[in-house]
């Protein structure tokens, strides 16, 4: 036989995504182009969707060499790999026998502290890991050995040399995944899980590949703890012989009482194989497992795929439907149980409420209140639905006397005459308590148009959008919240000469507090100034226009509109001190300013509406 000589060599290359769509023609004698060899990566073995996850991404870095049929490398050939195509071009090989052996790496080796040699032979040494790693692998490795060879045949021109080699070279991982799963019987529990570790006991790897495929070395037995927090899925070694995969998986959750419980599992896995995956699953048995408390933890929450309201994306057909959108300022937080037996909250703020119980009666239980759901927090403008745990199962309640008693599982229509309450130890919560007269908020387009450019004006007005609606919501649970303010009370009384009506009467003060705690519906809209006309009120009529909503916190002017029109609202003309005179244009809209500070919305931060891609520029 004839020995070939070649330049044999291996590249690592930094690659660019490749194009599986593109064919090449492998099946022709060598010519000008060399011998090509198509790489594709192969899915996970076993796994259900394999065929999808055939991979087409490009290496990180290829290794490459050739052998002839002694298992020596091939030297004086011209060869290269083309990442955009995942194909390798050969030149210069002649008949004979031969493999072709690819290392092929999906990630940082680097960060494995792998070591790629020179082999010389196909049982040499190409790839290892050092013994004491102890940890998982970062990056994938890919190999394949592929035998291919070229023969000589007679042709009208002579004896030419052609190649006989595979359409496509399938790479296979010679690593193994463990997919650490964990089941749990209530949902809750997944979702309070403050910390998921993972220790392992004596457990030894193979450390090294040859050129032949041939895994061999051994690790010290020892890795590192692991966290199971935010990656669940580790990349090993195959197993040496005799070895197993083995642990502790340590989980810690906390409740809404605050108190933590952390909870040992042992596993043991008897074999990891070459490019599979495999599962290790824990299955947690949790005291709150028959527990009603639906925990809603930001987690939780975000796992729900809970709406919001008054959103920038919300339709007019939505928000300006009072049967849809509306709210008394006393009851910013609304909670219920709907028909089909979900607790609805939806909260008409422009600020979250943090650490918030929601407590349930159920008549035909007991008399006693018990504890239903607790938030870590319910976002601004949240629409909460989600199914009451007693629909589906009998159930374990803590009652406010502290007696733990079991429910059985109940129908919607059996919850119909459930009554909610709700605590928070937010101080928030505690400014919105003491909002005692709440007037009734909804929107109106007043005939404008809010999808047009300009609002499509009519007359005075222009359609409403959501980011007016926000801001709305801010001012009037300030506004609300005002009224019953002490400082207010005095400011009144130490002003008392400068109220009266149109008449020039004098005003008493409780006859102001008492108009202003007057129990009151508005329809809201947004005021078109290309009249000259900048609020409008009356009745159940009020709107200003885009800089007064934007800018009620800071800007005595725009106050001074707002309580304008409240003045209008409260029944009076423009001949009066609510009006343009000292109520609306010295005394209210300071006072808003310069105690903003300790009012529910305190500031223009929550909502930044300046800013907002969706106001009318």
């Amino acid at each position: 036989m004839r020995k070939l000589t070649f330049i044999a060599f291996l590249c690592t290359l930094l690659l660019v995504s490749c194009n599986q769509e593109e064919q090449l023609d492998t099946s022709s004698a060598t010519n000008k182009s060399g011998i090509l060899f198509k790489l594709q990566k192969d899915g996970y073995e076993g796994n259900t969707s394999r065929t999808a996850e055939e991979e087409t991404s490009p290496y990180d870095e290829l290794h490459y060499f050739i052998v002839d049929e002694n298992g020596e490398k091939v030297t004086n050939i011209k060869s290269y790999y083309e990442a955009s195509t995942s194909t390798i071009y050969t030149e210069g090989l002649h008949k004979g026998n031969y493999r072709l052996l690819v290392l092929g790496i999906q990630g940082s080796a680097a960060k494995d502290k792998a070591v790629i040699h020179t082999p010389e032979h196909i049982q040499d040494e190409w790839l290892a890991f050092p013994e004491d790693l102890q940890k998982p692998l970062e990056a994938e490795y890919f190999y394949s050995q592929t035998p291919f060879s070229i023969i000589e045949v007679q042709t009208t021109n002579g004896m030419q040399e052609t190649a006989s080699i595979p359409d496509e070279i399938v790479q296979k991982r010679i690593v193994s995944r463990v997919d650490f799963d964990f089941a749990y019987h209530n949902p809750y529990v997944r979702y309070a899980v403050t910390d998921k570790s993972l220790s392992f006991g004596d457990v030894r790897f193979y450390t090294t590949l040859s050129g032949s495929g041939e895994l061999s070395g051994e690790s010290n037995g020892t890795l590192y703890p692991i966290s199971l927090n935010e990656q669940t899925s580790y990349l090993f070694m195959p197993l040496c012989e005799n070895a197993e995969l083995n642990g502790e998986i340590t989980i810690s959750t906390r409740n809404y009482r605050k108190e933590e419980r952390r909870q040992v599992y042992g596993f043991e896995h008897k074999s990891l194989s070459s490019n599979h995956i495999h599962h290790i699953e824990s299955v947690v048995t949790h005291p709150d497992d028959k527990d009603i408390m639906m925990f809603i933890t930001p987690a939780a929450y975000n796992a729900g795929g809970h709406k919001a309201i008054l959103q920038d994306d919300e339709t007019k057909e939505v928000y300006t439907n009072p049967s849809l959108r509306k709210f008394n300022t006393s009851q910013p937080l609304q909670v219920s149980v709907t028909e089909e037996g979900k607790l609805h909250a939806r909260f008409y703020s422009p600020r979250k409420l943090s650490n918030v119980l929601i407590k349930m009666q159920l008549p035909q239980v007991s008399n006693e209140y018990f504890d239903l759901a607790y938030f870590d927090s319910i976002p601004a403008f949240c629409d909460f639905y989600e199914e009451i745990p007693l629909i589906e199962r009998t159930v374990m309640c803590r009652t406010e006397s502290g007696k733990i008693i079991e429910i059985s599982k109940k129908t919607a229509e059996e919850l119909s005459d459930a009554v909610l309450k709700v605590e928070s130890e937010d101080p928030f919560w505690a400014k919105l308590q003491k909002i005692k007269h709440g007037w009734n908020i909804y929107w109106g387009l007043y005939g404008g148009d809010p999808e047009r450019e300009d609002g499509g004006p009519v007359g005075n007005w222009m359609g409403i959008r959501p980011v007016h609606c926000r801001e709305s919501v801010a001012l009037f649970l300030n506004f609300t919240y005002m009224i019953d303010m002490p400082e207010h009370e005095q400011i009144l009384r130490d002003n008392a000469d400068q109220l009266y009506d149109d008449n020039k009467q004098p005003v008493k003060v409780e006859s102001v507090l008492q108009q202003m705690q007057m129990a009151r519906t508005l329809q809201v809209g947004l005021v078109y100034p290309g009249n000259g006309v900048v609020g409008l009120g009356g009745g159940s009529t009020f709107g200003c226009y885009q800089q007064g909503w934007f800018e009620h916190y800071f800007n005595t002017y725009s106050c001074s509109i707002m309580f304008h029109e409240l003045g209008h609202v409260m029944g009076y003309g423009h001949n009066s001190s609510f009006t343009y005179g000292p109520w609306a244009e010295k005394l209210m809209n300071n006072f808003y300013v310069n105690n903003i500070q300790d009012m529910p919305i305190d500031s223009k931060n929550y909502l930044n509406s300046s800013q907002n891609p969706h106001r009318y520029k």
